[in-house]
């Protein structure tokens, strides 16, 4: 004879103990594997998760100081996390995603940074799903050359469409961290 329990089908036999041996159902299977995908989203007006103290997230509103704001917050990170030499680029490349999220979208938007081993990942979510799109700059322009920033200064970059939107990203590498071993 079988019962179920939320999930679980436990198994007894006739006429003796209960058996103690447990097996998932399909049903519990299933939603551990969707769970991710059905949990509610984290809206970009609030901070996201932070899984570790190398991790860090700020909403911004959709105000031209939000651009100021979020060069300010990456060099106060990055001076706590002990990575001060990647300021000056990570604040020109987080400038240039703010404004163009500013310039481009409509809706909150979020700034993530990451540090890993010794990568810096900077993230700016918005709520457009349309990736970048290259242009060509005149010589004497004002504007149409962030594409072109991010090709020379990050170590990599790109745009992933989201649930709510678009995280667009860039990585940079931390030169020098302690423990780390130089290659020749």
């Amino acid at each position: 004879m079988s019962t179920w329990v939320i999930g679980y089908r436990t198994s007894s036999h006739r006429g003796g103990p209960p058996s103690h041996a447990t097996t998932r159902s399909w049903f519990a299977r299933q939603w551990a594997l969707w769970s991710r995908l059905l949990a509610p989203l984290q809206p970009l007006d609030a901070p996201r998760g932070c899984a570790t103290a190398f991790d860090a997230s700020w909403p911004l509103r959709r105000e031209l100081t939000s651009v100021r704001q979020a060069r300010r917050l990456v060099t106060a990170q990055l001076g706590d996390w002990a990575v001060s030499d990647l300021s000056d680029t990570a604040e020109l490349l987080v400038s240039e995603l703010v404004t163009n999220a500013l310039r481009h979208t409509r809706g909150p938007l979020r700034l993530n940074l990451q540090l890993r081993d010794s990568r810096l990942l900077c993230e700016v979510e918005d709520t457009e799903s349309a990736g970048p799109a290259r242009g060509v700059a005149d010589p004497d322009a004002e504007n149409g050359r962030g594409i072109e920033l991010l090709d020379v200064l990050a170590d990599a970059w790109g745009s992933v469409r989201t649930a709510t939107g678009k995280t667009m990203w860039f990585e940079l590498r931390a030169e020098g961290r302690p423990g780390e071993t130089q290659e020749p």
